[in-house]
């Protein structure tokens, strides 16, 4: 099953029944500068980039990286173009105590239905709500922190990634520096594009 590619825009939240000051505003730039640009508090990042063999071969590499634990929400990416969606529900899922969810949020009951199932368990019950779509050569994947330490969710892979450690006020800037070596990997490449769920 194919979905349809994702984009990222302020209507999202309030389509799915997030309610409340949390907004995705877009990274324009992972240095210095262009971070303190970004609202406080941020609790999640999201990385846009071209699916490359550099990236799949880095991929393989990294596939002994895998952790989580009971504090983690995973979810498994099988379906083509749903990286965004899964990137999203990881985004808000691992930060759901500081959501509001309106009643009838279709992602609250997508993440109430799936709390005890295991990732594969959660990718068959998302696989079957969503229409096909054109295939796209790009990815999504979310930077959370969770109790400290800074996970990367990528559906592609078969759990989170561990950074290490992190708190509120250094996450961005945490989150940026793990971004910027993606695009070190990709040197040719200047398609990659960011945003962070912040607090208005």
């Amino acid at each position: 099953m194919e979905w349809t590619a994702m984009e990222i825009n302020p209507e999202i939240m309030r389509k799915l029944g997030v309610s409340g000051r949390w907004r995705f505003v877009d990274i324009l730039g992972l240095e210095g500068e262009q971070l303190t640009a970004v609202p406080k508090p941020s609790c999640a990042l999201m990385l846009l980039f071209p699916l490359t063999q550099q990236h799949e071969a880095f991929r393989t590499q990294q596939a002994n990286k895998i952790s989580g634990g009971s504090d983690v929400y995973f979810l498994k990416q099988v379906a083509s173009n749903s990286c965004g969606t899964i990137a999203l529900v990881h985004a808000i899922a691992n930060n759901k105590a500081k959501m509001t969810f309106e009643n009838g949020s279709v992602l609250k009951t997508f993440l109430d239905e799936t709390a005890g199932m295991s990732p594969d368990e959660r990718s068959k019950h998302l696989e079957g709500n969503k229409p096909e779509g054109e295939q796209v050569n790009f990815h999504f994947i979310a930077f959370v922190n969770v109790n400290g330490q800074l996970y990367e969710f990528d559906g592609k892979m078969n759990g989170p990634v561990n950074h290490g450690a992190t708190k509120d006020e250094t996450f961005v800037t945490d989150a940026a520096k793990v971004c910027r070596s993606f695009m070190e990997r990709e040197k040719d490449e200047v398609r990659f594009s960011a945003v962070a769920l912040c607090q208005s």
